[in-house]
């Protein structure tokens, strides 16, 4: 635990780790913004951060400059920050993870990740992620869940992993948790590939209802779903504006239509071509 700074020390019972990593696997911003979003909903308290000095390249990720009110300048390093909070209106305590992909030894990274979930007591880490995937924007948001271990697999209603290739911290995370007997789940939603950079609120949304199903707990989203309309029509309104990509919109829809519901082996197959095609992550 020498890379972990410690603020305080909650008082948690049998938490839920939920962690999202910013970089390749977080396609529109979905999972780092659904954490965020899950942050600010219940009110969660820092408690804990991982120094960023051995786990990057800072040529390659550079820290910024911010000037407070009084114009003083403030170096702003890369953070894994872990925040704490109790789901309103239960007793389910929740342990937040939200930092950007490391760059480096990231076998050390997660023995301090797991060092946290350990001294915490957590019963179960869900890890959230999003990929450009062949899917309409104006489609239900496809969220699969997958896990290693057949009794979570069969507990949680999961499918289970039998993927094989490159992988990102993601994968050595859940590798991590598995050698420490803590139980781990992923969850991936699908964001439109032809809209690649936009932030994309309906993916968010959709991994935010997914953990809340996880976890059992209820959410009132009515901010997000505000969001993913507004989000839906301004990418329909871009896609009529070109009629190449128009076209191949709804060839998608054609297609999702044939296919009536997505077959969730049809989705773990995108999410392992999606990991072979980025090897360099």
């Amino acid at each position: 635990m020498q890379h972990v700074r410690w603020t305080s020390h909650p008082n948690l019972h049998r938490p839920v780790l939920i962690a999202a990593f910013e970089g390749w696997n977080d396609a529109g911003d979905a999972s780092s913004n659904a954490v965020r979003w899950l942050h600010e909903r219940w009110d969660a308290e820092p408690f804990a951060h991982i120094d960023p000095e051995e786990f990057f390249d800072f040529s390659a990720t550079r820290p910024r400059v911010r000037l407070d009110d009084g114009y003083q300048r403030e170096i702003v390093w890369p953070a894994f920050e872990f925040s704490t909070a109790t789901v309103p209106g239960t007793d389910t305590d929740v342990v937040l993870l939200l930092g950007t992909e490391p760059q480096l030894r990231w076998r050390t990274f997660c023995e301090q990740v797991v060092s946290v979930a350990n001294a915490c007591e957590v019963r179960l880490a869900i890890t959230l992620g999003a990929l450009l995937a062949d899917v309409s924007h104006a489609s239900p948001v496809s969220v699969i869940g997958t896990a290693y271990d057949p009794d979570v697999v069969e507990r949680l209603g999961l499918t289970q992993s039998s993927y094989e290739g490159p992988t990102g911290i993601v994968g050595v995370l859940h590798d991590a948790l598995a050698r420490a007997d803590v139980a781990s789940a992923s969850l991936w939603a699908a964001v439109p590939s032809y809209v690649p950079s936009a932030p994309s609120p309906k993916a968010q949304l959709a991994l935010v209802e997914r953990t809340a199903g996880l976890l059992d707990v209820g959410l009132v989203t009515t901010d997000l779903e505000i969001a993913a309309a507004s989000y839906e029509r301004q990418v329909t309104e871009l896609v009529e504006a070109d009629d190449d990509t128009a076209a191949y919109v709804r060839h998608l829809e054609e297609t999702q239509d044939d296919e009536q519901d997505v077959d969730p082996a049809d989705f773990v197959a995108e999410v392992e071509r999606f990991l072979r095609d980025h090897p360099e992550s």
